[in-house]
């Protein structure tokens, strides 16, 4: 009996060391972990972690480090040991497919000190998924059931890789699927929830206040002396195709304490950006523009040349855009503007597609066909290559047709800019003068 006993005290003790306690120490310093060879090897752009840091700044949890790891078991276990010494949690994403490369789970197990066992739970959710679908199960989905026996599974809602949450000694870690939206879907479920009740030490909360129409530079200098190292809150910039962006960066005990910090910055950020500053956090150029027609009950519609359809996407990926986006011509060929838009071919054949009367033309022209109250059009010269001395690559024409009067904004842009940037840089000073034009204008 007691040889019984003392196997089964001894087992008992080693599950509860192997188990994780939820409120054993709370969580101060955290690691993240991308997993794959697409990442390590440059082919695409790990937007997952950038998003995890902030989200674990905002909960008051450090990140200390970044790693990217290729699809290989044994160095992934490494780094997920290395890594689990030196802080309290640690998020690991990408590796969770059902392909023989997917391997993080492998890692996981080797990385805790348990073995692979298959979880019913997930097994039946992934068949669920693909019966919405109206398909079967590939058996190879059904490596991706398989969970670390010290660990748990953790439900997508959204795909079929299951995410896991596993003890690696005193740190947590939980492994997300590496497709975003996946991620992003069970972090905010699962994972967040955990870590806000853990968090410990001062709240850290963040605000963004997003500019069009002057350089960093220029930002810059009307920042200076708020942005001096060691002041509280800390505040920087930077600079994406044309918009800058200031982060307010708030620390204190409590959350009323940091937030409270944020607004007395963010008003004196105001007070000296003025109408530089269009929208905070989440806002884009194309949501505050189309707030300002939805609440004056106002159309827009866009013809565009240059930039190929762009302009009418970023204006569609506002949710409720029907509610005043009426469409756009896609005018490319300078038959579609004369046929289309109504520009006279005099007027083509005297100044060319790129210039100032065109602009307006164009802007004129689909106002009417659409019978909008406001029109965008855009033409210019994207390159690389059909710029000229008269009309180099870069330069770009933005026409504004209103229920007053029509205006034309030229826009000069490096010729050594990439196509993509100076197409999107187009859009949003067309946005961008859009958005001055309605706050000047009465309403109604």
């Amino acid at each position: 009996p007691f040889t019984v006993i003392a196997v089964l005290t001894a087992s008992l003790m080693e599950c509860f060391l192997i188990l994780p306690n939820p409120m054993s120490h709370a969580l101060r310093t955290a690691a993240l972990c991308s997993i794959g060879d697409e990442l390590r090897l440059g082919q695409i752009v790990d937007s997952n972690a950038a998003w995890l840091a902030a989200r674990l700044s905002s909960l008051g949890i450090e990140p200390l480090e970044h790693r990217t790891v290729g699809d290989d078991a044994h160095r992934i276990a490494e780094a997920l040991r290395e890594l689990a010494r030196r802080c309290d949690v640690l998020i690991v994403t990408g590796g969770l497919g059902p392909t023989e490369d997917d391997v993080t789970r492998h890692a996981l197990a080797a990385a805790c000190g348990c073995v692979l066992q298959l979880d019913p739970r997930s097994l039946e959710q992934i068949r669920t998924f693909y019966a919405r679908l109206g398909r079967d199960m590939p058996e190879a989905n059904r490596r991706q059931a398989l969970r670390p026996a010290c660990g748990e599974a953790l439900e997508n809602r959204c795909g079929t890789a299951p995410g896991l949450r596993v003890p690696i000694d005193r740190c947590v870690c939980y492994a997300l699927p590496g497709v975003p939206f996946e991620m992003r879907d069970m972090f905010d479920r699962r994972v967040q929830p955990e870590l806000a009740a853990r968090a410990a030490g001062r709240v850290v909360r963040v605000r963004k206040l997003h500019c069009c129409g002057a350089g960093e530079a220029a930002i810059g200098e009307r920042l200076a002396d708020l942005m001096s190292p060691g002041r509280t809150p800390r505040i920087g910039t930077t600079a994406n195709l044309g918009i800058i962006t200031v982060h307010i960066v708030a620390e204190a005990a409590t959350q009323s304490q940091a937030e409270a910090l944020l607004a007395s910055a963010e008003a004196q950020v105001r007070e000296r950006l003025g109408a530089l500053v269009f929208g905070r956090n989440d806002q884009t150029l194309a949501s505050v523009v189309g707030q300002r027609l939805a609440q004056r009950e106002q159309t827009l519609a866009v013809a565009e040349s240059c930039t190929g359809g762009l302009l009418g996407a970023l204006i569609t990926d506002v949710p409720g855009a029907s509610r005043y986006f009426l469409g756009g011509v896609i005018s490319y060929a300078n038959e579609v503007k004369r046929d289309v838009l109504g520009v006279p071919q005099g007027l083509l054949d005297a100044r060319g597609a790129v210039s100032e009367p065109i602009a307006a033309a164009m802007a004129e022209g689909v106002r009417r066909r659409l019978g909008s109250d406001w029109a965008v059009s855009l033409t210019g010269i994207a390159g690389p290559a059909g710029g000229s001395p008269d009309k180099p690559v870069g330069l770009v024409y933005a026409g504004l047709a209103g229920p007053a009067r029509t205006r034309v904004q030229m826009l000069r842009f490096s010729p050594d800019q990439p196509r993509d940037v100076i197409r999107l840089r187009s859009c949003h000073a067309a946005l961008n003068l859009l958005r001055h034009l309605l706050d000047d204008t009465p309403g109604g």
